[in-house]
């Protein structure tokens, strides 16, 4: 059968299948960034310190949407491989169906919940009262932000990579050109950064729907109706749980620094945070990409039964990650004081303790690269309870331990050493899957 995914892949061919994602992974982290920069520059430090303090839990109410992308597009892409269009076709549709309907209820639950959580963090008078501001704004678009999350890992499966980064870059654009309307030109602060926000996750997240939808699709997979299956939907949710589980413990551990952050040096350590998180939305999202577009290949070769056209794959990933590791850590020494500057460079002590922070932190994005391809490379092969445990292993248990035990030994600086020396940690067991499982 030929196909997008069939035949032998080279490190050329494998990059240009895969840059589409990255570079659609990269604009969507984009978000977060420009409304930091807008917010910060334009509604001052404790505005930025709460979209900073409240993005984790919002982020969680989203990352559904990798749930059902990253594990959909497992399932579809063996079915693909095996020759069974149709059969792939009413999955990808209850897929989408019920990423839609996760989204929407998620949005309700979030509203809810935004001021206890929020308060239960530590959030107390301007700062809370701006957290849950921002946060119910942002979460009437959560079925859409889901759905553009969903669409992000289903794209590549369904052979249109560049129509998914096309869709990418509209939404990142509108959130940059509302932002600077809202926030820079009318003054709207906090309010008009979610705003901004909101708007640009409809046109990523309603867009491929009308494209799915509509007689111009021309991709390998086609949304048509479908019965619920229960037993298909519990095999995606198992493949992809480690993608949730990874994006919720992300979370999860942002949380966890900002607690410490406010404990020990206040608000201005939750800002500085907020700079080191923007950088790393940007770079882990390279690998994250890299991911997605491989994924669909690794499921395809799988479903055909070629085995070492996966081993082929496997090389050349790791060497990938190696090196982008090496150049991540680089550029981001070399960026530190020009992103702080840009960021905080209003205030002189937030601005020093941010550029003593990138010195630290920077060192962080050495191992992740090669962490985020091993679970989403057991995930591709279906094994979904492996890449769920170097998920929880590596996000929940490493860096929630590392965040709250190093501070105790090194004070501050612990606290930015810790994702450095839990990435160590989940390299050794990412090491060890992949020999168990050779």
């Amino acid at each position: 059968m030929n196909s997008t995914f069939s035949g032998h892949f080279g490190y050329r061919r494998l990059l240009r299948v895969t840059l589409p994602s990255i570079v659609m992974m990269i604009f969507t982290s984009i978000y977060c960034v420009t409304d930091g920069f807008f917010v910060s520059n334009f509604a001052g430090k404790a505005a930025f310190t709460a979209v900073n303090f409240i993005m984790p839990y919002l982020m969680i109410l989203g990352c559904v949407g990798f749930l059902f992308g990253t594990g959909g597009s497992a399932l579809i892409g063996k079915t693909m491989g095996e020759g069974d269009r149709k059969h792939a076709d009413r999955l990808f549709s209850m897929v989408i169906c019920v990423t839609a309907l996760s989204g929407l209820a998620l949005g309700v639950l979030g509203i809810v919940l935004l001021r206890p959580v929020a308060e239960l963090l530590g959030a107390e008078g301007e700062l809370l009262e701006n957290c849950v501001r921002y946060g119910s704004l942002i979460l009437i678009a959560n079925p859409a932000y889901v759905l553009q999350f969903a669409f992000q890992c289903l794209f590549a499966t369904a052979g249109k990579p560049k129509l998914g980064l096309a869709v990418t870059v509209a939404a990142g654009v509108t959130n940059m050109v509302l932002d600077a309307l809202f926030v820079g030109v009318f003054r709207w602060g906090i309010a008009g950064a979610a705003v901004a926000t909101s708007l640009s996750q409809c046109v990523g997240g309603l867009l491929p729907l009308l494209y799915f939808l509509g007689k111009w699709n021309r991709s390998e997979l086609h949304l048509t109706r479908f019965r619920f299956d229960g037993r298909a939907l519990g095999r995606i949710c198992g493949n992809g749980s480690s993608e949730l589980m990874s994006s919720i413990s992300s979370s999860v551990v942002s949380m966890l620094y900002n607690f410490q952050l406010l404990k020990y040096i206040g608000e201005d350590g939750v800002s500085a945070y907020g700079v080191l998180m923007y950088v790393q939305f940007v770079f882990v999202a390279i690998y994250i990409g890299y991911a997605i577009g491989c994924a669909p290949v690794v499921s395809f070769h799988y479903g055909a039964g070629n085995k070492d056209e996966l081993k082929n794959l496997l090389k050349i990933s790791v060497r990938l990650m190696a090196v982008l590791g090496v150049v991540l850590t680089a550029l981001a020494l070399l960026l530190g004081a020009p992103l702080a500057t840009v960021f905080v460079g209003y205030d002189e002590g937030l601005f020093t303790l941010t550029c003593h922070a990138f010195r630290l932190f920077s060192f962080a994005f050495l191992f992740p690269g090669f962490n985020i391809f091993a679970s989403s490379f057991f995930t591709a092969l279906n094994n979904g309870g492996v890449s769920a445990a170097i998920s929880f292993l590596r996000t929940l248990v490493f860096q929630s331990a590392s965040v709250m035990l190093l501070p105790l030994l090194f004070d501050v600086d612990g606290i930015w050493y810790a994702i450095t020396t839990a990435e160590i940690f989940a390299t050794t067991i990412s090491v060890i899957f992949l020999f168990a499982k050779r």
